[in-house]
């Protein structure tokens, strides 16, 4: 089997029929992603050198898209996953690397702080030398998959000279590691995502890049990635939400009338503009992944046009899917209600949309960006 074969088993057979347990319940979804790793899914990245798929960003976003159609929470734990292993496969040891291909590894990313929030490129945590390595400590806002990734790409402060900020690579079972609040949230109710403190020693070789990079890391390497497959995430989510709205108006009659919900003009009008917000949504992702591949001069700005306009454009189409399908839509066993709440949380991940449309204008405008 492909990749996608894999993928749409492991949707089936395990992911779909869990995802309203998995929302209900806040349950994170331990057990696909542990197929997703026996599959090899989890290193779909990894370089084939050691012994991962070697596919690359149109391979994810194809992946996380097909699990987004009927579990957001994994597909975003997967997402982080991917932005994570794009940092370890350039600077991580070749064990994690190996771990991360074969299954052993999930990773995710610990950036976001209440200090610097949407502005993820500027911790205010600290990295100290001490003499067995360095101390960070941190408080992060959210971390998705907090007590269950093996590991964090974790941001703090130069512990010296200059530069924005700098990452390491932290085991999950490292003492020194809390997590200060369990996650109880209106979306993404299963992907664990949860505030974490840090007073870690970690060693020397923790070090992912220069001490000073992170920087450059975050944005020229993680920043494509998570802004292609946040997404997906939410293109996956509005076909999901779609089809169920098209299949509800088309089973539902108005009986004095003989006719089917879909009958009606206005409600098929409804279904066609989320339709056109869902098609110009992937089209701009597509053209973000071409212009990453080719190295297009305008790659950083469809990098980030691509996750506001997604975001954006999930929040009306699951407002349409409530809309169209009436009281049925407010009950949870049609699904567009979960879809709905789990559309709003992509618009206020950083960068949020509203920081977004501030940095497309800069750029726009000739002015530096950050």
């Amino acid at each position: 089997m492909d990749f996608k074969q894999q993928t749409d088993t492991i949707i089936q057979t395990i992911i779909a029929p869990s995802a309203v347990e998995t929302d209900r319940n806040a349950l994170y979804p331990r057990a696909a992603i542990k197929a997703l790793g026996e599959a090899g899914l989890l290193g779909l990245t990894s370089a084939k050198e050691v012994g991962g798929m070697g596919l690359g960003l149109t391979e994810a976003a194809t992946v996380v898209e097909m699990i987004a159609n009927v579990c957001s929470s994994t597909a975003m734990i997967v997402t982080m996953h991917y932005a994570a292993n794009a940092v370890l496969e350039q600077f991580a040891s070749e064990a994690v690397r190996r771990d991360v291909a074969a299954g052993k590894h999930l990773s995710t990313l610990a950036w976001s702080e209440s200090g610097s929030r949407s502005h993820f490129w500027a911790p205010v945590g600290t990295a100290e030398a001490v003499a067995d390595g360095y101390k960070l400590t941190c408080s992060k806002t959210m971390v998705t998959s907090a007590g269950e990734a093996d590991s964090y790409v974790w941001s703090s402060r130069p512990s010296q000279g200059d530069g924005a900020s700098s990452l390491w690579l932290v085991d999950s079972k490292a003492d020194g590691l809390t997590i200060t609040n369990a996650f109880d949230g209106m979306g993404l109710r299963g992907n664990a995502s949860a505030p974490m403190r840090s007073a870690v020693t970690v060693s020397k070789d923790a070090l992912l890049g220069t001490d000073g990079g992170g920087f450059d890391i975050m944005i020229g390497v993680v920043l494509p990635v998570f802004s292609v497959l946040n997404a997906s995430c939410s293109i996956g989510l509005m076909e999901g939400a779609l089809a169920a709205a098209c299949q509800h108006v088309g089973g539902n009659k108005l009986q004095h009338l003989d006719s089917s919900l879909a009958d009606l003009p206005t409600v098929r009008a409804y279904l066609a503009r989320a339709r056109i917000q869902i098609d110009q949504a992937r089209t701009l992702r597509d053209d973000t992944l071409s212009a990453v591949a080719t190295g297009r001069a305008d790659a950083m700005l469809r990098v980030m046009e691509v996750k506001a306009s997604a975001s954006e454009a999930a929040l009306t189409v699951t407002d349409i899917a409530m809309r169209v399908c009436g009281g049925a839509a407010f009950r949870k066993d049609l699904g567009i209600e979960r879809q709905f709440r789990d559309a709003r949380a992509s618009a206020i991940m950083a960068p949020t949309s509203d920081v977004l449309y501030d940095f497309i204008g800069k750029a726009i405008c000739g002015l530096p960006v950050f």
